[in-house]
């Protein structure tokens, strides 16, 4: 695999799965073996991914993911993206921390969110994450925390 073709996929994982919905992108480009940082107690991330797109998507329906900056190195790929969309569902886990309220009810907000991304790609399928995500700054925008301005994108 080659550099390009390693953010080739990452890139449709994001357009196709997240963009669109389509889940079956998942199973074509993840590993059940693939190890999530964020979330190492999960038996397998295909499924759990398919959780977090769903719950998104049902939280935010016209949810987009522009990514706005890529690179990649060997089999790494990073990324720097920006959520956006509209709170007209509820939000449930697993986007919700452990321990908080079961379901955030819609707001009718409109969030923007900085993402961090870095994948390791192996034989066209990921097989390692790491992801930050500015909750504090989700959580203010939808009037949950005391307000604080979304983070600066150049």
């Amino acid at each position: 695999m080659t550099v390009e073709s390693n953010k080739a996929i990452v890139q449709r994982v994001f357009d196709e799965a997240f963009n669109q919905g389509r889940l079956d992108v998942i199973d074509e480009t993840s590993d059940t073996r693939t190890r999530d940082h964020q979330h190492p107690n999960e038996p397998s991330f295909p499924e759990h991914l398919k959780a977090v797109v769903t719950s998104m998507r049902t939280a935010f329906p016209d949810l987009h993911f522009a990514i706005d900056q890529m690179i990649g190195e060997g089999e790494w790929v990073a990324l720097h993206s920006t959520m956006t969309g509209t709170h007209t569902g509820p939000l449930t886990a697993p986007l919700l921390p452990p321990g908080g309220p079961p379901t955030i009810p819609a707001t009718g907000r409109p969030i923007r969110v900085a993402h961090q991304h870095l994948m390791r790609i192996v034989d066209g399928r990921n097989a390692e994450l790491w992801h930050v995500m500015d909750t504090m700054g989700l959580m203010g925008q939808l009037g949950l925390l005391p307000a604080r301005p979304a983070a600066i994108l150049v």
